[in-house]
């Protein structure tokens, strides 16, 4: 097997798991705050395993302002994925992950802001298309509706990764992505101890810690490791098309193992949303 072929590989499998993720919202009973405090837990102990033993990653020595980016990204974290699923948990998998799906439009308009850079006519076109994607999603504004109510909470899940993503842009310039993936999965675990504690939270159940930790060590440490790892034979393009399959995994594997049927409106409005994602991706 070539180095393009492995890196193939290890990148549709990374994506596999990404979408794979979005079940466990579905899977474990306890609150959405503690499957993304177990999420982020276990992700950053073996994010911490693989630095020291395997990839030999520096974790000290940061500037003050390191830190604190490091601090804002587990932040901007913890609330895309405590949002993300409880979209799922209020809605469906397909409604949570086509919905969250909607970033590239958050970031179309944000980063020329952000980085000082043009915006694009064909961007806004993307974007366009995306908000078309959406409004198929969603039914109605009537908050009554689970279906709203859950594209509304994974509405924010996009917009609070955009920001996400937009910080990474920052720190991927100087840091090494293995320390950021690290440090923002340990702030972020830090981060919920606050809201878990003042909402009085009953702890999980026994049954739901097998369920936290694969999700925290294949679904987030290994998949993000693989991605990463990828990207050293595989073009940034390339790997960009491929993240586009995230939610058509999820969606299948919800439809196998949950026996979630989406309605045609959602799927519709999916592919628009992922073919443009798919465009944008190609076309960068």
């Amino acid at each position: 097997m070539s180095l393009f072929q492995k890196g193939l590989v290890q990148i549709h499998i990374a994506v596999f798991l990404f979408g794979f993720a979005g079940l466990f919202g579905k899977f474990l009973l306890c609150s959405p705050l503690y499957i993304v405090l177990g999420r982020t837990f276990f992700a950053a102990v073996t994010l911490f395993v693989y630095a020291r033993l395997i990839s030999k990653t520096q974790l000290g020595s940061f500037s003050n302002k390191d830190i604190f980016f490091f601090i804002l990204q587990g932040i901007l974290l913890a609330l895309h994925w405590y949002t993300f699923f409880l979209s799922i948990r209020i809605s469906s998998v397909a409604v949570g992950l086509i919905t969250f799906s909607s970033f590239p439009l958050f970031v179309t308009f944000m980063e020329p802001f952000f980085f000082k850079e043009r915006l694009k006519q064909f961007d806004v076109l993307i974007a366009v298309a995306v908000f078309i994607g959406i409004i198929l999603v969603i039914p109605d504004l009537d908050f009554a509706n689970n279906v709203t109510r859950g594209g509304f909470f994974g509405l924010i899940s996009g917009l609070t990764f955009a920001f996400l993503a937009l910080v990474n842009r920052r720190n991927a310039r100087s840091l090494d992505a293995v320390a950021v993936a690290f440090y923002q999965n340990l702030f972020a675990a830090l981060f919920l101890i606050f809201p878990i504690l003042l909402a009085r939270l009953d702890l999980p159940a026994v049954s739901d810690l097998p369920g936290l930790i694969v999700l925290g060590v294949f679904c987030t440490a290994i998949a993000h490791t693989c991605f990463i790892n990828a990207l050293s034979t595989i073009r940034a393009q390339t790997a960009s098309v491929i993240a586009g399959l995230e939610p058509v995994y999820g969606i299948a594997l919800a439809f196998f193992i949950l026996n979630e049927n989406p309605q045609f409106r959602t799927l519709l409005g999916g592919a628009v949303i992922i073919s443009a994602t798919i465009l944008a991706g190609q076309k960068k």
